[in-house]
C-alpha cells in the first residue's frame, strides 16, 4: 500500500466507524492510529465492548459515541465535523435474519439509509460501506438486506448534487477469525472436546479474507473511489472440509445440512452484472446501473490504475474461483494463529 498516500487521506483526519467495536472495527483502528488521525469516533450500541476497546487502545484520539443506525437523528448528531465514515454497523447472522425479518431491515436497510442522511446533512467528504458476498443473488434476507444497502449507497451519489461528497461500496467474503465465522467456532468446539465437528455440505466453498487484508483493502479503497462503484478484492476460495481438517486434522465430521438461508456457493460478482464489471490488477469493480449528476469514467481510478472490462458472462464465484487455499496452505495458517493465541494467553 502507498503509505504517503494512506498518510495524506488519514492524517489529522476525523475518522469515523458505526459498527467499530466489531472485530474489522478493532484491527481498522489498529491500523488508522499509525497515520495520526486527529479523532477516531467510534459509534455501537454495546457500552462493554466499547469499554474493553477503550482499555485496549489507551489513546486520547478515539472517541466513543453510544448510538444505533436505525437513530437518525443520533447519526446527524454523532458525525459533525468528520471527514471519512466507515459504514460497519449491521446483523450479519443468516438464521437470526431469516428469523427475525424486520429487524434485519431497520439495521441493514433503514440504518443504511440514515448513515446516507447523516453523511449529506454533516458534508462529509468520503463513505465507504461494507458489503458481503451474499449480496450477489441473495437467496437470504441478510443478503438481500446488504444488496439494498449498496443501492443506497450507490444511489446516494446522485442526491448530493456539486457537492464534493461521495460513496462507494466494499464487498467482499468471509473473514478469517472474525466473532461469529466458523473458524472460531470450530476451535471452540475443539477446545471443549468436541467428537466431531459439524459440516452443512462437503460441498461447500467460501471466498476467504484474513482480517488484516480486508482492512487494507478499505484502505486502499478510500485512496481509489470516485463515488458509486463496488470494489470486489481478488481474493482465494476455501472448501470447508480442508478448513475443517486443517483445524481439527484428528477429529471426523457430520453432516447437519444447511442452515436456513444458506448457500454452498458465493458469488461477489454474478453472471447479471458482468456488463458492469472490471477487472484491476487486484481488484474487480461493479460499475453503477444509473447515471449521476458528474461524469465518472470507471475504467481509471483515482489513482489512475487502468482496468479492462471482463468477459461476458464473466462470474466471480467462490466454487468457480481458480485461486484456492491448499490443505497445507491452512494448516500452516491454523498453525500460526493457534501459536499466536496461546502467546497471546500467556501474555495475560
Amino acid at each position: 500500500m502507498n503509505t504517503t498516500l494512506t498518510d495524506k487521506i488519514l492524517t489529522d483526519k476525523n475518522i469515523f466507524i458505526t459498527g467499530g467495536t466489531g472485530s474489522f472495527g478493532h484491527d481498522f483502528v489498529q491500523e488508522i492510529l499509525k497515520y495520526n488521525p486527529k479523532r477516531v469516533v467510534i459509534f455501537s450500541r454495546d457500552e462493554l465492548k466499547q469499554w474493553e476497546m477503550a482499555e485496549k487502545f489507551q489513546d486520547p484520539r478515539l472517541r466513543f459515541f453510544i448510538g444505533d443506525v436505525r437513530d437518525r437523528d443520533r447519526l446527524i448528531l454523532a458525525t459533525r465535523d468528520i471527514d471519512l465514515l466507515i459504514h460497519a454497523a449491521a446483523l450479519k447472522q443468516v438464521p437470526v435474519a431469516e428469523y427475525n425479518p424486520m429487524e434485519c431491515v431497520k439495521t441493514n436497510i433503514l440504518g443504511a439509509q440514515n448513515v446516507v442522511d447523516a453523511c449529506i446533512a454533516n458534508q462529509i467528504p468520503r463513505t465507504i460501506a461494507l458489503s458481503t458476498d451474499k449480496a450477489a443473488n441473495p437467496i437470504n434476507l441478510y443478503g438481500a438486506s446488504k444488496l439494498a444497502s449498496d443501492k443506497i449507497f450507490v444511489a446516494a451519489n446522485n442526491m448530493v448534487g456539486s457537492d464534493d461528497i461521495l460513496f462507494s461500496v466494499v464487498r467482499y467474503g468471509n473473514v478469517v477469525g472474525s466473532r461469529g465465522s466458523v473458524v472460531p467456532y470450530f476451535e471452540k468446539l475443539v477446545a471443549n472436546g468436541a467428537q466431531s465437528l459439524p459440516i452443512t455440505d462437503t460441498r461447500m466453498t467460501r471466498f476467504w479474507i484474513e482480517l488484516q487484508a480486508g482492512v487494507e483493502f478499505v484502505l486502499k479503497s478510500l485512496l481509489r473511489m470516485q463515488g458509486g462503484e463496488i470494489f470486489v478484492p481478488k481474493i482465494p476460495s476455501v472448501q470447508i472440509m480442508d478448513l475443517a481438517q486443517a483445524i481439527a486434522p484428528h477429529l471426523p465430521t457430520h453432516i447437519v445440512g444447511l442452515r436456513p438461508g444458506e448457500k454452498i456457493h458465493e458469488a461477489m460478482i454474478p453472471k447479471d452484472s458482468s456488463h458492469l464489471a472490471l477487472e484491476f490488477q487486484d481488484h474487480y469493480v461493479i460499475r453503477p446501473t444509473i447515471r449521476f449528476n458528474r461524469t465518472t469514467h470507471y475504467h481509471m481510478n483515482a489513482l489512475e490504475e487502468v482496468g479492462q472490462a471482463v468477459m461476458e458472462d464473466f462470474e466471480y464465484e467462490s466454487g468457480t474461483n481458480p485461486d484456492y487455499l491448499s490443505l497445507q496452505h491452512l494448516r500452516q495458517m491454523f498453525a500460526s494463529r493457534l501459536t499466536a493465541l496461546h502467546m497471546s494467553q500467556q501474555a495475560t
